[in-house]
């Protein structure tokens, strides 16, 4: 295996996953190390909670992600998201409505049809990915959170272009099924401005990918009981130290699935969630950067 690893280290690659850990230099653009995503987020009642008992808990979030879908939000609906964002100074993340899952298709359903994630089947359906996102960067949101490879090459090209706006952003979701520095390297020359790799790798295996890639890694630090219900607390400052910058993917296990539909009552447990995450950096990491309220790009 000698000369494979030579290879890879020559071309700029990890020669494997980094059992020999080194604290990560890189940074947001503000210096900070870290910030806060709560995801899971579906609409507007449950997003003023959130952003209410954050205020409650004196907490700071960078970051609110919507998962169901653009298409099952009416316009009042994400104008009213925008706006609590704008208010809350976080950055809003919609994902996009075509999916799999939605699509005609049973094979998804099937032990087989897993394996594609929530990638797209068929050109119709990349037409109407791009139409949820014109459409509600219309309405005002500029973040967006995709599950297929092709879809981020298309949008991506078109931000180049200028039929999107450069400040345009796209957030790759771990149901791409990405899980290494290769695959890694490849979405963020994709045009990617953040990274969600598949949720159980080890750290030797996340610093392997912080070593390939520049941009961002969104780590959840807890998941729904359908992504196997693991929560990751104690290894946060670990994450942090070996892998910044990175997105805190926080408040997943309030919820059952993925698309879970969370209840006023619930975002405001995800902001608790939060709070307890917060309370191991400040314990076993305390010199850790966070982004300040408000520092997004």
């Amino acid at each position: 295996m000698k000369n494979t690893r030579e290879f890879l280290s020559r071309i700029g690659l990890p020669e494997g996953d980094l059992t020999n850990m080194q604290t990560s230099e890189k940074r947001f653009s503000d210096g900070a190390q870290y910030r806060f995503e709560v995801p899971g987020i579906q609409g507007p009642a449950s997003m003023e909670a959130l952003m209410e008992e954050v205020i409650n808990l004196n907490l700071t979030i960078h970051r609110v992600t919507q998962t169901k879908g653009i298409m099952l939000l009416t316009d009042n609906e994400i104008q009213e998201m925008v706006n609590l964002a704008k208010i809350g100074k976080v950055e809003l993340v919609l994902s996009i409505g075509p999916r799999a899952t939605y699509d005609t298709s049973a094979s998804v359903l099937t032990p087989e049809g897993q394996r594609m994630g929530l990638r797209l089947r068929g050109q119709e359906q990349i037409v109407r990915a791009i139409e949820d996102v014109k459409r509600a960067n219309t309405l005002g949101c500029n973040s967006f959170l995709l599950y297929d490879e092709g879809l981020l090459w298309i949008l991506n090209e078109m931000r180049i272009m200028g039929e999107l706006p450069r400040n345009i952003k796209f957030k790759i979701s771990a149901h791409t099924g990405n899980g290494n520095p290769c695959s890694a390297k490849v979405l963020q020359n994709l045009g990617a401005d953040s990274i969600n790799p598949v949720r159980d790798l080890q750290l030797p295996m996340l610093a392997a990918i912080r070593q390939a890639i520049n941009i961002p890694i969104d780590l959840h630090t807890e998941n729904p009981a359908s992504s196997g219900g693991f929560i990751r607390h104690y290894e946060v400052p670990e994450m942090i130290k070996y892998c910044a910058p990175v997105f805190l993917k926080t408040g997943g296990s309030v919820a059952k699935t993925h698309g879970w539909n969370t209840t006023a009552a619930e975002a405001k447990q995800r902001a608790k969630q939060v709070s307890l995450v917060k309370r191991v950096i400040d314990q076993y990491y305390p010199e850790a950067i966070g982004s300040k309220k408000g520092s997004i790009e």
